[in-house]
């Protein structure tokens, strides 16, 4: 989406190129670049912008996302028609006043997330690790046991702060799975941004080898598993009341190196904004156990739960639904898996 005005008393250009640069930074995040930046280079006053907001306040990051929600909410309308129809979809036993409260918490906390990430590019260690709160044992515990571990999690919560968190905060060398931007200097930026505390950023496509590699210490792969794969080679299920496909990537990585399953939800404390709650369950000590997309199946259930405990912690904004379910595909795990 590119912000435009065709008419009345206008606003200098800049101004909308800056709504539309902090768009596209935000969109960079789920891998989806908006047209307007795909086919243009990146003037370099761009990334100098993006690193001067990042050495503001907090209190001013949260003054501007404030203002960035109603400008392209409430007044641009971004995404308004996909964010409602995903609510509406997933959630049919609510009214409508209900649907647009969550709407509105949603817009808030998307602009939240624009400003957020942009800060995390250079606020200290401590500020990262004061800003999630939650008991991680667990991870300790693999690691003193020499598990390597795959974590899994939705797009709920930070998840750049979760990223910096898992580098700073685990024992286990961090690898995170991204994939690569067309454009060159905001895939620099970010990253510049998710190294920052020592992680690895390998593209999806490369990490089977990449965990063949010999180490000298035990691994964490974290990734995000709630986007919308190719359907023909989805798994599908019922999720949030519909047919959903699943990348089952996740699902080889871990059989094919018996690697520990966790889940992670990051949910967000109420009253104080920027500040989040992480829980962190086992889906399996023993993957090879489960049957046939099992694990997938398994996540999907606990994302599903915490979605419905803090229904606007969620990227309504994604058409996670543009695909259907092709004809003759099963629905949910089956006695031949």
């Amino acid at each position: 989406m590119q912000v435009v005005c065709s008419s009345g008393n206008q606003p200098p250009a800049y101004f909308y190129e800056l709504v539309n640069l902090f768009l596209a930074i935000f969109s960079s995040n789920f891998g989806v670049f908006f047209i307007y930046f795909m086919n243009k280079s990146v003037p370099p006053w761009y990334i100098y912008l993006l690193n001067l907001t990042s050495g503001l306040s907090w209190k001013s990051i949260y003054r501007i996302s404030t203002f960035l929600k109603f400008l392209i909410f409430n007044t641009i309308g971004y995404r308004k028609k996909v964010i409602l129809e995903n609510l509406r979809n997933s959630f049919p036993e609510k009214g409508e006043k209900e649907i647009q409260n969550i709407a509105e918490r949603f817009y808030l906390h998307f602009t939240d997330l624009i400003l957020e990430t942009i800060k995390y590019r250079s606020c200290p260690p401590a500020e990262v690790l004061e800003r999630i709160q939650g008991d991680i044992s667990l991870v300790d515990k693999l690691y003193d046991e020499k598990k390597n571990v795959v974590f899994l999690m939705g797009h709920r919560g930070n998840w750049e702060l979760a990223n910096l968190f898992s580098s700073l905060r685990f024992s286990h060398e961090c690898i995170v799975v991204y994939k690569p931007l067309s454009n060159k200097p905001f895939d620099r930026w970010f990253l510049d941004l998710r190294t920052r505390f020592g992680a690895r950023l390998v593209p999806m496509e490369h990490i089977a080898a990449e965990l063949q590699k010999p180490r000298t210490k035990p691994y964490v792969v974290v990734l995000a598993n709630d986007q919308s794969p190719q359907p023909a080679s989805a798994y599908w299920t019922t999720f949030l009341h519909q047919d959903t496909g699943l990348f089952r990537g996740v699902e080889v990585i871990a059989r094919r190196n018996n690697l520990t399953v966790l889940y992670a939800d990051f949910s967000r404390i109420e009253h104080k904004r920027g500040f989040y709650n992480v829980e962190i369950s086992l889906i399996s000590d023993d993957c090879k156990s489960l049957p046939k997309n099992g694990i997938l199946e398994k996540q999907i259930r606990l994302l599903e739960r915490d979605i419905r405990s803090q229904p606007f912690n969620w990227l309504w904004s994604h058409r996670r639904w543009k695909h259907a379910r092709p004809a003759g595909v099963p629905l949910g795990l089956i006695p031949s898996q």
